[in-house]
C-alpha cells in the first residue's frame, strides 16, 4: 500500500529537523583558549613598602589554581616557616598567600611563582609571576646574574637553586651545611641562566645547589654544588659562571654484620681504596683473611678462616684520617659454596675480554685443565689476569672477526679460599662480529694541551669508550658499536689519568670538561674524521 505524497514529505521534514536539532546540541569545542590568566588586583599592591600584614591576595580575571608549587615557588629570603598558598587542587578567582613566619625589619621579600599559576580550564600558565614587598621604606633593587653548567654533563640539571650568603663577622664556609641563604632564586625547568633580584648592596658568597630535598642546605651525599671561590660585591655588572659537580663523599664506615658462616659485610660511604679492617684482640691460630668488593654496592666482603671460638669480637676500621671501632657478634649461618659465572658472554666486542667471577675468593687456577678452541676446533692461545678485589679472572685473547670460541674448564680448574673447587666441567661460548659491522672515529684535537682524557659517552654521560692522549693530537676509536655518541675531553690538569671533581670547603673546582659539537651517529662500516677545536 502506497503512502500519500504529503505524508512522505512530512516524514522527511521531521527527520531533517530532528537531525538538525541534534547537531545544534553537539558542542564543537571552538578554538582552544591559549591566553594566560590576567591579574586584576593585588592586596596589598605589588611592590608595596612598609608591609605589616600576614596575608596577600592576588585576583585574576578567571578561575586559577596552583600546581607544582614545591618546585616552582621560590621565596627570597627563604622563610623558616613556609607560607601557605591556596588554592591548590580547587579553582578560585584569587590566590592567597598566608605568611606564618616573623618577617625581618627593613627587608625586601620576593615570591617567585615560576609557571605554577595556571587557568582552570586549559592550564595556561601566568609566566614567571613575582610578588615583591618590603617591610621597610624602600624596595631593594640590585641583582646578581649568571648561568650554571654541569662539570661532566652536556646539559645541567633543571631546578637549580642559586643562593647568596651574607659575608659578615659571623660568616663561615660551613654555613652552606647549616643555614638557609640570605637570597635565593631558581633556574626552573628550562633555563640555565639565573638572576637574583631585589637584593641589598653588600658582600656575598655565591653558591648553586641541585637541592634534592629542597631544604636550601648542602647535603654532600645527595646534592650537586657549584660556587664562586671569591666573594662577590654588589652592586656588580659581572656575569658569573657556576659549575655544578658531585663531591667525593667523605669516608664513613657502617656497622658490619654476619653474612655467611665465615663472611662479614662491611658497608661504607666514600672511597674504599684506603680502607683497612683489623681485628682488635686475639684471633684463632693460623688466622687468614681476604677482602672482596661488591661490584654494585658500597660494600666490602670480609672472608676469614678459621672460625672464631668466641661469641663477639671488635673490629677497627681505618681509612687515612678516619678510625672507628665496631663490636661484632658472630651468628651461626650456612657456609657458602663456590659459584662461578661469566661476566661477559654472548657477543664480545674487540675491546672486551672474556671474564669469570666467583662468589668466594679464588686462590689459584690450574690452566692445564683449561682448553679454548675456535669454530674449527683449533686450539687458541690465551692469557690469564686476576683481579683480586673483584675476584675475577680475565682471559685476553687475540680475537678474530666473525669467529666463535668455546672455553672448556675441567673439574678442579679453580680453587677457592677454603680449598673448595668447581666440581663440574664448565663450558662457555662466545662469538665476535665482522669488523664491517662496526664503525670507526678518528678525532683530530686542535689546540691540545696534554694530557687529555678523550671519551665517547651516551646521553646520560656514561663513558662507553675512552682514550688517554699524552702526545699525539690524533685519537682513534675503532670497532665502535653503531649508535649515537657524544664526544668530550677532560683536561687532566694533575696528570693522574682520571677525572677529579671539586671540593667546596677546600675551594677546589672540578677539572675542566669540553664537549664537541654534536657528532653524526656511528653506522656500520663507516669511518668518520672529527675536528675537535679545544678552547683555552
Amino acid at each position: 500500500m502506497r503512502l500519500p505524497l504529503m505524508r512522505i514529505l512530512n516524514f522527511v521534514f521531521i527527520t531533517i529537523t530532528l537531525v538538525s536539532c541534534a547537531n545544534r546540541g553537539t558542542p564543537t569545542g571552538g578554538e582552544k583558549d591559549e591566553e594566560p590568566p590576567e591579574i586584576t588586583q593585588s592586596i596589598p599592591e605589588n611592590f608595596s613598602t612598609n608591609f605589616k600584614g600576614d596575608e596577600i591576595r592576588i585576583y585574576f580575571n578567571e578561575y586559577v589554581k596552583v600546581k607544582d608549587l614545591r618546585k616552582q615557588l621560590i621565596v627570597s629570603p627563604p622563610m623558616d616557616i613556609d607560607p601557605i598558598v591556596t588554592p591548590m587542587s580547587v579553582a578560585s578567582n584569587y590566590i592567597s598567600i598566608k605568611i606564618k613566619d616573623t618577617l625581618e625589619d627593613n627587608t625586601t621579600y620576593a615570591f617567585n611563582f615560576g609557571e605554577s599559576i595556571v587557568d582552570n580550564n586549559e592550564g595556561n600558565p601566568y609566566p614567571y609571576y613575582r610578588y615583591v614587598f618590603s617591610t621597610g621604606d624602600t624596595i631593594d633593587s640590585l641583582s646578581v646574574k649568571g648561568f650554571v653548567e654541569d662539570a661532566l654533563l652536556e646539559e645541567p640539571d633543571t631546578f637549580i637553586s642559586v643562593m647568596l650568603y651574607d659575608v659578615d663577622s659571623t660568616y663561615k664556609d660551613s654555613i652552606v651545611y647549616k643555614e638557609k641563604p640570605r637570597y635565593i632564586t631558581n633556574t626552573l625547568d628550562s633555563l640555565t641562566s639565573f638572576s637574583i633580584d631585589n637584593i641589598k648592596a653588600g658582600t656575598y658568597k655565591l653558591v648553586a645547589l641541585k637541592d634534592k630535598n629542597s631544604n636550601y642546605k648542602f647535603d654532600q651525599k645527595a646534592d650537586k654544588i657549584g660556587f664562586k671561590k671569591e666573594f662577590i660585591t654588589v652592586p656588580t655588572d659581572s656575569t658569573y659562571k657556576l659549575t655544578l659537580f658531585n663531591e667525593d663523599i667523605n669516608f664513613k664506615a657502617v656497622k658490619p654484620k654476619q653474612d655467611g658462616e665465615t663472611k662479614i659485610i662491611f658497608p661504607y660511604e666514600g672511597d674504599y681504596k684506603s680502607m683497612r679492617i683489623n681485628v682488635l684482640g686475639e684471633t684463632p691460630e693460623g688466622y687468614e683473611t681476604r677482602i672482596l668488593k661488591d661490584s654494585e654496592t658500597d660494600t666490602l666482603y670480609y672472608w676469614y678462616k678459621p672460625k672464631f671460638e668466641v661469641d663477639t669480637t671488635f673490629f677497627i676500621v681505618t681509612n687515612e684520617k678516619y678510625i672507628d671501632t665496631f663490636k661484632h657478634r658472630f651468628r651461626a649461618l650456612k657456609a657458602d659454596s663456590l659459584e662461578i659465572s661469566a661476566i661477559t658472554k654472548g657477543t664480545l666486542g674487540f675491546e672486551q675480554d672474556f671474564t669469570l667471577q666467583g662468589n668466594i675468593p679464588f686462590t689459584k687456577i690450574d690452566t692445564s685443565k683449561v682448553k679454548l678452541i675456535d669454530k674449527d676446533s683449533l686450539f687458541v692461545p690465551y692469557k690469564v689476569e686476576y683481579d683480586s678485589i673483584f675476584n675475577r679472572y680475565k682471559f685476553p685473547i687475540d680475537m678474530q672477526e666473525g669467529e666463535k670460541y668455546l672455553f672448556t674448564m675441567l673439574p678442579g680448574t679453580f680453587t677457592d679460599f677454603y680449598e673448595g673447587s668447581n666440581k663440574d666441567t664448565l663450558n662457555y661460548s662466545f662469538r665476535t662480529k665482522l669488523k664491517s659491522q662496526y664503525g670507526n672515529i678518528r678525532v683530530n684535537l686542535r689546540n691540545a694541551k696534554f694530557p687529555l682524557i678523550v671519551q665517547l659517552v651516551n646521553d646520560r654521560g656514561v663513558v662507553l669508550y675512552e682514550r688517554y692522549a699524552t702526545e699525539s693530537p690524533v685519537v682513534d676509536f675503532n670497532d665502535l658499536s653503531p649508535r649515537q655518541y657524544a664526544l668530550r675531553v677532560i683536561f687532566d690538569s694533575n696528570g693522574n689519568g682520571k677525572y677529579d671533581t671539586g671540593n667546596y670547603l677546600l675551594g677546589i673546582q672540578p677539572e675542566r670538561v669540553s664537549y664537541s659539537k654534536p657528532i653524526e651517529e656511528v653506522r656500520a662500516n663507516f669511518d668518520w674524521i672529527i675536528e675537535f677545536i679545544l678552547l683555552d
